[in-house]
């Protein structure tokens, strides 16, 4: 559940709070009109639901209750933070997932082998950041092919025709995080020598 609908799950317990302590006091809605100078019809329609809850209603209502503002508004919970890593394995790449299920950017531990030795380029929708933990990696990205070692940093929208793999005969370890929008990352990353002046392994 997102931090809005949290927060509308616990507005919308305001209003059976407040009747529910007033009932206990056995106050009348009259008499509680009378001690906070609010209408009846405008404390009725918020112990309904039907008018929304504000600082300026909420205040001499639970002061007149004579209840902790706390037990009629409570804070939303905050969530467990912790995510569960899951791992996948596939053509020689293991995905530890980083990120929850929803929401963007995914965040991924990506493992590569060097198992893929000629570049498949492909591409899709997105926006696509890659942080280089360990080893070098090879990113061919429409004319460019790039070499990035530990430290260096690329990104680049995935509607162009890309790939990435190691960049020799080590595995490379990379944080990936992929995205339809975001912030975009500073990129730090050389140009590799043409195939023709520095073969590749």
């Amino acid at each position: 559940m997102s931090t809005s609908q949290r927060i509308e799950t616990e507005l919308s317990q305001i209003a059976p709070r407040l009747r529910s302590a007033r009932r206990k006091k056995n106050i009348t809605l009259e008499q509680l009109a009378h001690t906070t100078g609010i209408s009846k019809s405008t404390l009725s329609r918020l112990e309904s639901g039907q008018r929304r809850p504000s600082l300026e209603l909420l205040l001499p209502v639970v002061a007149a209750l004579d209840v902790p503002f706390d037990q009629i508004v409570a804070p939303p919970r905050t969530q467990d933070p912790r995510v569960t890593p899951k791992t996948t394995r596939a053509d020689g790449r293991t995905f530890t997932r980083l990120s929850g299920k929803s929401g963007e950017p995914q965040a991924f531990k990506i493992t590569i082998l060097p198992t893929e030795r000629e570049p498949v380029v492909r591409s899709h929708s997105g926006y696509e950041w890659i942080y280089v933990l360990d080893g070098r990696l090879r990113l061919v990205l429409g004319e460019h092919d790039i070499d990035l070692g530990a430290g260096e940093v690329a990104e680049f929208d995935t509607a162009n025709p890309h790939w990435f793999g190691c960049a020799g005969s080590d595995p490379v370890e990379i944080l990936s995080l992929f995205g339809a929008h975001g912030e975009r990352m500073h990129v730090r990353a050389r140009t590799a020598a043409k195939p023709s002046q520095s073969p590749r392994p």
